[in-house]
């Protein structure tokens, strides 16, 4: 009876490796036009946006971690000299898979939250404190298994450690898509293209943390247990889901911002403020004014804001642009800056 169950977790386990790498293959097929759309939106190679690096990141250090976690498993001829040299590879490539994904979610929390100073910092603190953590209990405690030929590791510790890898995860992924989706709902827009591309983004935050979160229960639950031959039965889903879910993000945004190529300016929001409305109804009660005080309208008009760029200020867009007839107050880049910015792009200091 006890020789079944160990059959059939083995079965499983295969089971669900080669669905993974079928899944990530699938997907990487599926994603080439947009990484070759990706390539030709950069000015050069050697002057690459942030979203082209953290794409090309997550996406081949992705490749490496799912070969070199089923590589191991899969092989028949790994002896126990050579599995203790290659034991900690797909693990140590698993946290750098991870961090770079936890980069994507960071900055993009960070530029939804109109690049909040606090907020930077906040994140920063906590980015660096998961990623020790992650260091620490993904690595202590591990042990080469070798059944078969194959080569895994798992968790031998006397205090079973490597689920909290998967704990600090979660912990890192619900903050930040807290704070990112709590700064989304705080926008209004003013246009329908921009509420899409916010809609797009709280979308792909849940998205990204409902299997994200999913994938982390599963190993937790794995690695939980004391069987040192079915602990990293997940692993290699984890890896898929992660590369998957992280380069979407990258790519919806891209494709947004990209989808009107006629327009240039990239600018999230504009929102009224209580002043901003006092001034469109002090304009309203101006055009019911005697003409008597016509001249004084007149300096005030040539008082009010202007934009730098096309002589209006509430022109604006993410790539797109906004026409309001009334009052706001918007961000933009300055006038100076002939590299306007996206969500994955910082402007050029000149």
């Amino acid at each position: 009876m006890e020789r079944n169950l160990v059959i059939d977790s083995t079965t499983s386990e295969k089971y669900l490796r080669i669905a993974s790498i079928s899944i990530a293959f699938y997907d990487y097929i599926l994603t080439l036009p947009a990484e070759w759309r990706l390539y030709r939106s950069q000015s050069s190679v050697f002057h690459m946006s942030l979203s082209c690096v953290l794409f090309i990141l997550i996406r081949y250090v992705s490749v490496v971690a799912v070969v070199a976690s089923n590589y191991g498993y899969f092989s028949t001829s790994f002896t126990q000299q050579a599995c203790q040299q290659y034991y900690l590879v797909p693990p140590i490539f698993k946290v750098i898979q991870m961090m770079i994904s936890q980069v994507i979610l960071g900055v993009r929390t960070f530029n939804v939250s109109r690049r909040s100073r606090g907020i930077g910092i906040s994140l920063l603190l906590i980015y660096f404190l998961i990623v020790v953590v992650e260091w620490f209990t993904d690595i202590f405690g591990r042990a080469p298994v070798i059944i078969n030929g194959n080569c895994t590791s798992a968790d031998a510790a006397k205090t079973l450690s490597t689920w909290f890898f998967y704990l600090a995860a979660m912990v890192y992924d619900i903050v930040v898509v807290t704070i990112s989706t709590k700064s989304l709902l705080r926008y209004n827009p003013l246009s329908s293209r921009v509420e899409q591309l916010i809609r797009v983004l709280i979308y792909d935050g849940i998205g990204y943390f409902v299997a994200l979160t999913a994938s982390n229960v599963l190993n937790l639950i794995l690695y939980h247990t004391t069987d040192v031959s079915t602990q990293s039965a997940g692993a290699s889903m984890g890896y898929a889901v992660t590369w998957i879910m992280s380069q979407r993000i990258l790519i919806h945004v891209q494709e947004m911002t990209d989808s009107d190529p006629q327009h240039s300016e990239r600018v999230i929001i504009a929102r009224p403020t209580l002043s901003a409305r006092k001034k469109v109804l002090s304009g309203l009660r101006s055009q019911f004014e005697s003409k008597s005080q016509s001249k004084k309208t007149s300096k005030d008009a040539e008082l009010a804001p202007t934009s730098p760029r096309n002589g209006n200020g509430n022109d604006m867009g993410l790539d797109i642009r906004v026409r309001v007839e009334r009052s706001v107050v918007v961000d933009h880049a300055p006038a100076d800056e002939s590299d306007q910015w996206s969500l994955w792009e910082t402007p050029e200091e000149k």
